[in-house]
């Protein structure tokens, strides 16, 4: 029985090493996504600093380790064997569940998933226990009071950060301008030296206030002295700032790239138990069960010690350090949730990552009419001085950064101070809850949210925000169930499981390579925005195009033949395939026309003048293309949906000989447009007269046939339909590729 326990502590350290990659990977954007945003210093420098604080934070912690010991359940009345199904439960859970929303690209957290899956899994084996035993209710068993709070407190932090980011910003703003090099002659040193104290207040009073060489007496001797330490720290660094602002030193990216450091550390320090603390609890609670309770077995061993505080041993701390900084460093899934919070805070417009929802418009809405009721009461002088503080086209905004100094210096000093509140009174804030909304507050303050983007925006952070409480419902639900079938499977379940979260990893990391590879031609999209020589972006251009529009040919081709051939044969599932299919693409559409319009404003005139006009008209057929196959689809998913009469045998053949030819048509256009040779085009263009020219005769034909009362007229409003839109599909397609053919040509 004892080695059954034994392979369960290591596999709970196998899935904590797995899970400190996975976690590192989602909450690297806590503390990267201002400086990689700002470019305060290179990639790899900023990395650098980070993991330098990650692995110190890590070596040093050794508080918040209680909360997965008995912050969520009373351990007194657990025995050994319920325990160790509850600590596995949220580690095969834990694991899963940051990988999926790490290959989605989306920051989560870390501190929720683990609370409410030990929430989960608790309440699975306490429901167990009071159905066995009446003298036991759920308050005894499950610690209401403290779950409470860590619930609360995390989902406040929401508000209290997005209320703040706003006000403090809004502030800096005010201060500095845009043009923050030519306002800060002397606040600078001010800044500086409130900025430099809160981020050390947050490091050494908090960050680091539980760590390993924190004895009693230090903690003492902190606490009788902090305000007086605080005085001195905060006069040093104000003189140390102006005295480097006037050696010509940027002050903001001193503050970011110290701030980085600090939140790295404080990271590691306060979310370490998040990966860790779960398999220490359980290798804790083995070495007590090997102890003194082999006697009366695991079912019959009470879980008294886990009562106590935790005391980690030092080169488990190191072990954890070294894999969050490896993992700091090779994950690829780490640099996409980073991806992610920084196009949503960005100041210039771009290629959007998200979409636009009723949500999201009506909240744009609201603050549009509330904005304007509250400019009527400010008197018109003081909207004019507000407004010459935000003049965003005197922005001081390095290289290729999403946006500057200021506001990066603002989301690493407001984050810290947050968390560090938090960390004080024993809470464990999410820190991707804390930095992702400060980030997106600021950003707001700054006007960055314009009125052709805010929408976007904000359908962005509504689907990170919701995204949290997924994480929260879903990691609640599974683990609830998986200690269900753990408790009553056995070790059976245990083999099960195992394998099928295995082979959830395996599949998740395959399905994130092929994910990425269908992204690798944005790069050309990227380029293009990077590049400044005109021959250069107009090749760009064209190379995108052609992507873009093969696409779209690629996706006629299938959904034309799809839904041709589900109608022919009834099949409502392949017409719903087709019709889900039309809706997503309607959406890349919109993607790809804003896109090329951001695009097409880097070329000059004289070339927009001469390309632009078969550029845009290009876009127009594409779309048209898209709309055909959808205005086909639709009318067929509903006559077959209302298991309506089928075409008849004539119409059926007539239709499946003009649509093959049709799919071939499409197939060597795509090809031609897909190679850039357009030789022999002539022969597509006849192909597409003769088939509009069948097509405009069946047409006739079955007007013959209705005339006569030969034919239902139900399925004759579908078949004239269909034989419409294949005509417009052909159309669309031969212009398109005329068009093309055009933009693409080197000389006019």
């Amino acid at each position: 029985m004892e080695t059954i326990y034994l392979g369960i502590v290591i596999f709970l350290f196998v899935l904590a090493i797995f899970d400190l990659i996975v976690g590192v990977s989602n909450d690297a954007v806590n503390f990267l996504q201002s400086a990689v945003g700002a470019k305060a210093a290179s990639f790899k420098t900023v990395l650098f600093i980070a993991a330098v604080g990650v692995f110190i934070g890590a070596a040093l912690s050794n508080g918040m380790m209680d909360i997965a010991r008995h912050g969520i359940y009373q351990p007194q009345h657990f025995y050994f064997a319920e325990i160790m199904c509850i600590l596995l439960a949220v580690m095969l859970t834990d694991v899963v569940l940051l990988d999926v929303f790490n290959t989605m690209g989306l920051p989560t957290s870390t501190t929720v998933s683990m609370v409410f899956e030990l929430l989960g899994g608790t309440f699975a084996l306490a429901l167990i226990k009071v159905y066995g035993d009446n003298t036991l209710g759920l308050g005894d068993l499950i610690n209401t009071d403290k779950a409470l709070s860590v619930i609360m407190a995390i989902f406040m932090s929401v508000a209290i950060a997005f209320f703040f980011g706003m006000v403090v910003q809004w502030l800096a703003r005010i201060v500095f301008t845009f043009n923050y090099k030519e306002h800060m002659k002397y606040s600078i040193a001010l800044f500086g030296g409130i900025a430099a104290t809160s981020i050390v207040y947050f490091m050494l009073f908090k960050g680091l206030k539980d760590s390993s060489f924190m004895t009693p007496e230090n903690k003492h001797w902190l606490q009788e002295n902090t305000l007086w330490l605080l005085g001195l720290i905060f006069a040093s660094f104000t003189v140390l700032m102006q005295i480097l602002h006037w050696f010509k030193v940027n002050i903001f990216r001193i503050i970011v790239l110290l701030g980085t450091f600090a939140l790295a550390l404080a990271f590691a320090g306060n979310d370490l138990v998040n990966f860790i603390g779960v398999p220490l609890a359980g290798y804790s609670a083995f070495t007590d069960y090997i102890a003194n309770g082999t006697e009366v077995g695991p079912d019959g061993f009470l879980m008294v010690s886990l009562q106590g505080s935790a005391s980690t041993p030092w080169y488990f701390l190191f072990g954890a350090g070294i894999i969050m900084v490896y993992a700091l460093y090779t994950s690829k899934k780490a640099h996409n949730v980073i991806k992610t919070s920084v196009d949503l805070a960005r100041q210039d417009e771009g290629e959007e990552s998200f979409g636009s929802t009723p949500m999201a418009r009506t909240l744009v809405r609201f603050s549009m009419n509330l904005s304007n009721s509250v400019s009527k009461i400010i008197p018109e002088s003081s909207k004019q001085w507000i407004e010459t503080r935000f003049r965003k086209d005197e922005a001081i905004i390095a290289d290729g950064a999403a946006f500057d100094m200021v506001r990066a210096s603002v989301n690493l000093v407001l984050a810290s101070l947050l968390i560090a509140l938090g960390t004080s009174l024993k809470l464990p804030l999410s820190t991707t809850y804390v930095t992702f909304m400060v980030a997106m507050a600021t950003s707001l303050s700054d006007r960055a949210w314009g009125r052709d983007s805010a929408v976007f925006r904000i359908t962005g952070v509504l689907s990170v925000v919701g995204g949290w409480f997924i994480t929260a419902g879903a990691a609640f639900t599974i683990c609830f169930f998986v200690a269900l079938i753990i408790s009553f499977g056995g070790t059976i379940a245990i083999v099960a499981l195992i394998a099928l979260a295995v082979f959830s990893l395996i599949r998740s990391q395959m399905m994130y390579k092929k994910r990425k590879a269908k992204e690798q031609g944005n790069e050309t999209l990227k380029q293009l925005m990077k590049s400044n020589d005109n021959s250069e972006i107009l090749e760009l251009l064209r190379h995108h195009t052609r992507e873009e529009l093969s696409k779209i040919m690629a996706f006629t081709e299938e959904n034309f033949e799809r839904s041709v051939t589900s109608f022919l044969h009834e099949n409502l599932r392949g017409l719903r395939r087709a019709m889900g299919a039309v809706k997503f693409e309607k959406q890349l559409i919109k993607q790809m026309k804003r896109t090329g319009t951001l695009a097409m404003c880097r070329l000059d005139n004289n070339t927009v003048l001469e390309k632009g006009l078969y550029y845009y008209q290009g876009n127009d057929f594409a779309s048209e293309l898209v709309f055909s196959v959808g205005r086909l689809c639709e009318p067929c998913l509903e006559h077959i949906d209302n298991n309506f009469k089928p075409l008849d045998a004539i119409q059926k053949g007539e239709f499946a000989d003009v649509t093959e030819n049709i799919t071939s048509l499409l197939q060597t256009c795509r090809h031609k447009l897909e190679t850039n040779n357009y030789n022999g085009f002539e022969s597509e263009i006849r192909k597409g007269n003769d088939l509009n020219g069948q097509l405009a005769q069946l047409k006739r034909e079955e007007l013959q046939r209705i005339q006569s009362q030969s034919s239902s007229i139900k399925v004759s409003m579908v078949y004239l339909t269909m034989l419409q839109e294949a005509q417009n599909v052909v159309t669309y397609t031969i212009n398109l590729m005329k068009v093309s053919r055009k933009f693409q040509a080197e000389d006019e």
